[in-house]
């Protein structure tokens, strides 16, 4: 049983809850382990469309547990190593989910909590809540979250946050393209389901898993390449059962059950 995620499934919406409040949902290998287990068996289940990722309480996410930090200082290379790869694989994780993945942010995402931000597809958050990648403050290096961070909102905008370490508020990231939307604290979980609501109804599941392949993959591909593999994918996606079911319900003036 899990101890520091909660899941609630519902109306083809599973709500995914950062649930550490004592130490701010501070990222250890407990609930590392926990949540790249969560957003995998809600990527799997057919039952779910949309996955929300949100926090129990006023912090989102405050980055590593530095008490936990402070015990790898014994560690040699290999270990320091293997410990990374499991935080490369819950944001590869969460970054390579086939369904669409929201995060709720109300309260402030630091370093880590802000690298969980940076690998969700669309991002919800209060005016009050901060952002920033502080890793330069205390002697570390915020690689992982870069290599998403640059291909989120550009190296530009990136050499700012993660070589100053400072922070920036919601608003400021809604500017750089770290979040899509802004709601008060009093409407953002209405604003939240509502969004999950209108792509559950509107949107095709098999499209939306080919589209998030396709935006992954171009950044790295030359323009020829991206181009063809572009037209393998539309050609795929002629051949599923949604575009049948789309074009027959647009051509009869109806709306498809997704």
């Amino acid at each position: 049983m899990a101890q520091f995620i909660l899941v609630e499934i519902l109306n083809r919406v599973a709500s995914i809850s950062l649930n550490r409040p004592e130490k701010h949902n501070a990222l250890n290998p407990q609930l590392i382990a926990e949540l790249s287990s969560a957003i995998k068996m809600a990527d799997s289940n057919p039952d779910v469309k949309v996955i929300i990722l949100k926090s129990s309480s006023a912090t989102f996410c405050a980055g590593a547990d530095i008490s936990y930090l402070k015990e790898l200082q014994g560690n040699t290379y290999q270990q320091n190593l293997e410990d990374s790869q499991s935080l490369k694989l819950l944001f590869s994780t969460i970054y390579n989910v086939e369904k669409l993945l929201i995060a709720q942010v109300e309260g402030n995402a630091i370093a880590g909590g802000c690298g969980l931000v940076s690998v969700c597809d669309i991002v919800f958050a209060v005016p009050e809540a901060l952002f920033g990648y502080t890793e330069v403050k205390i002697g570390f290096v915020p690689a992982i979250v870069a290599t998403f961070l640059v291909r989120k909102i550009g190296e530009g905008r990136s050499r700012e946050m993660l070589l100053s370490g400072e922070l920036i508020a919601a608003s400021t990231a809604h500017q750089y393209g770290l979040v899509n939307f802004v709601e008060g604290k009093e409407n953002i979980a209405e604003a939240v389901q509502n969004y999950a609501r209108k792509m559950v109804q509107n949107t095709s599941p098999q499209s939306i898993k080919a589209t998030k392949f396709l935006l992954s993959k171009i950044q790295s591909m030359e323009i020829s390449e991206a181009l063809n593999n572009a037209s393998r994918i539309n050609a795929q996606a002629r051949l599923t059962e949604d575009f049948r079911k789309g074009i027959d319900a647009f051509l009869n003036k109806k709306f498809p059950e997704w």
